[in-house]
């Protein structure tokens, strides 16, 4: 697990290697795209990675910081965890414990290493999938088309396997994205006043603000369901 204190580390080993912002960005961007130098700063603000200081003052990150903030992007994008959750998680890890997050059970520490992506083939592979329920996603807009594809498709594409032995096939669910569109919507609205101000820090307090909404619609539709199964049931 990565220190929060590079200094320690960069004390430990005086020989590593630190990275400039510039550079950080170069190893990260190809993975996480929208990743720019005031999102690094907005996650050093809320303490989520502490880089080391240049005596000028210019920030620098040890392998550890690069291996750490490649876990928080990811449980942003994968997974659409605030970062308060995501902070909790890494001091609870630090502290010796060994929690979970909310994903459906404990996150592995080897997911620190590069996020795994998977081309088409491996994807419906991995997901005992066929090629064509793989296309009828797709279509569907159930899984989004792309050269590599990420744990989530993976997760996404389990399921539908799941859901086609029940004869639940991805056209019946093209509602699923009408519906993330209108919660877009409502996230949108509410984004607006922060919106406003046109500043990358305006930018970066947006984006985190928009994944802990769409976390609490969330845990508001989960409800809605369970509700709707026990009526069911009963």
């Amino acid at each position: 697990m990565a220190s929060r204190s590079t200094a320690a580390a960069a004390r430990a080993n005086p020989g590593a290697s630190l990275l400039s912002i510039g550079q950080v960005l170069a190893k990260l961007t190809p993975e996480f795209s929208d990743l720019t130098p005031s999102k690094l700063r907005f996650l050093e603000e809320r303490g989520l990675v502490s880089p080391s200081r240049t005596e000028s003052g210019y920030r620098k990150f040890s392998a550890a910081d690069v291996e750490r903030l490649r876990f928080i992007l990811s449980m942003q994008r994968d997974h659409y965890l605030p970062l308060k959750v995501i902070r909790g998680y890494l001091d609870d890890i630090e502290a010796g414990r060994s929690p979970s997050l909310p994903t459906g059970g404990a996150v592995p520490l080897s997911i620190l290493a590069t996020e795994r992506r998977f081309t088409r083939a491996e994807l419906v592979r991995e997901a005992g999938a066929t090629p064509a329920l793989l296309t009828d996603a797709v279509s569907a807009s159930l899984v989004s088309a792309a050269d590599t594809y990420g744990e989530d498709a993976l997760v996404v594409l389990r399921a539908l396997v799941e859901l086609q032995r029940s004869g639940i096939e991805p056209r019946h669910l093209r509602g699923f994205r009408a519906a993330a569109e209108r919660e877009l919507g409502l996230i949108e609205s509410a984004l607006i006043p922060v919106s406003r101000r046109n500043d990358p820090s305006s930018r970066a307090k947006a984006a985190e603000l928009a994944r802990e909404i769409a976390g609490q619609l969330e845990v508001v539709r989960a409800s809605l369901i369970r509700s709707a199964l026990g009526k069911l049931q009963s």
